[in-house]
């Protein structure tokens, strides 16, 4: 067992986004899981955990605090832990900080689904959201994606998109806060959103041919970030169907409505990294649902120990 609780200050100058995105590539090459989640306590003040088992790569359960009122302390509203076992022996090898865990899944996820969807030339990135989340996409996309050469961040308060945009001054690409949403995105390569929208706010009218939409934000059945419209135009692919088809508004509403069905969810993680392939098409929109789930709290975890015993052994 590495020593002590592994956190974000010690732990993230040792690890780089195009390992991160790597390592989910290669857990999806593994056979599919065994998940469950388990939510406990009152509204605003809740336990969320979250445990997964995947053949060769060993269990994980994440718990984390979610304690609204803990903004007004000065507190972070999400607090918990992952612990890591061994595949073989079932013993804890890591007790890893989750916001660690859980900042780099996430983009992760979103940026290894692009690596299939979105054009490879892609220079364009808009990031609908200014939060921590929409900071992680904005590195690991530029990261990965080399050719960038623009990352546009719009909010619905500008302030906070122009702070985000401030700190991500060490980034290659140039960044800049926008206010006219729908002009940014007639440019648009690779569109990211990461906000909490219950209404969308991606309008399928807006969104040229050509490009890639990374839906990030909604994680409960009554959120949304695109409209039919949007959803009705796209080649759809999620990143696990258990976590997202009939879990989430994003495909659950519009396929209540119509504007989709099952079927026109083409794929998820799985099928296309065992495909190999992109699935690209340039006179077309490609839509991908990062939902999230506790197998990918689990490839990261991994990840992110092993990365520490190479650095303790050097």
């Amino acid at each position: 067992m590495l020593p002590g609780i592994l956190t974000w200050d010690a732990v993230q100058p040792l690890l780089n986004w195009c390992d991160a995105v790597e390592a989910l590539r290669r857990g999806h090459l593994r056979p599919r899981p065994e998940q469950g989640d388990l939510l406990l306590g009152p509204e605003g003040a809740r336990l969320l955990n979250r445990a997964a088992w995947i053949a060769d790569l060993g269990f994980v359960i994440k718990g984390d605090s979610v304690v609204a009122a803990n903004a007004a302390r000065g507190l972070p509203t999400v607090q918990g832990a992952a612990m890591l076992y061994d595949a073989r022996t079932g013993a804890i090898r890591a007790i890893i900080e989750s916001r660690l865990v859980t900042q780099y899944k996430t983009a992760a996820d979103s940026v290894l689904g692009a690596s299939y969807l979105a054009r490879a030339d892609s220079r364009h990135l808009v990031i609908v959201g200014a939060g921590v989340v929409a900071g992680s996409l904005a590195r690991a996309y530029c990261a990965v994606f080399s050719a960038l050469e623009r990352v546009s961040i719009w909010a619905r308060r500008t302030p906070q998109a122009q702070t985000l945009a401030a700190s991500l001054g060490d980034i290659a690409a140039r960044v800049e806060a926008v206010e006219d949403l729908p002009r940014t995105l007639a440019t648009a390569d690779i569109v990211s959103a990461a906000t909490f929208a219950r209404e969308p706010i991606l309008r399928g009218a807006w969104v040229r041919p050509g490009t890639h939409v990374d839906l990030v934000g909604a994680y409960t059945p009554e959120m949304r970030e695109a409209d039919d419209a949007l959803m009705a135009r796209a080649a759809i692919h999620v990143d696990f169907r258990d976590t997202t088809i009939d879990r989430i508004g994003e495909l659950m509403i519009p396929i209540a409505s119509g504007a989709i069905v099952r079927e026109d969810i083409r794929g998820d993680l799985y099928d296309l990294v065992a495909e190999g392939r992109g699935v690209r098409d340039v006179d077309g929109i490609t839509v991908f649902k990062n939902g999230g789930g506790a197998h990918l709290d689990l490839m990261m975890a991994r990840y992110i120990a092993r990365t520490v015993e190479r650095k303790s052994r050097t």
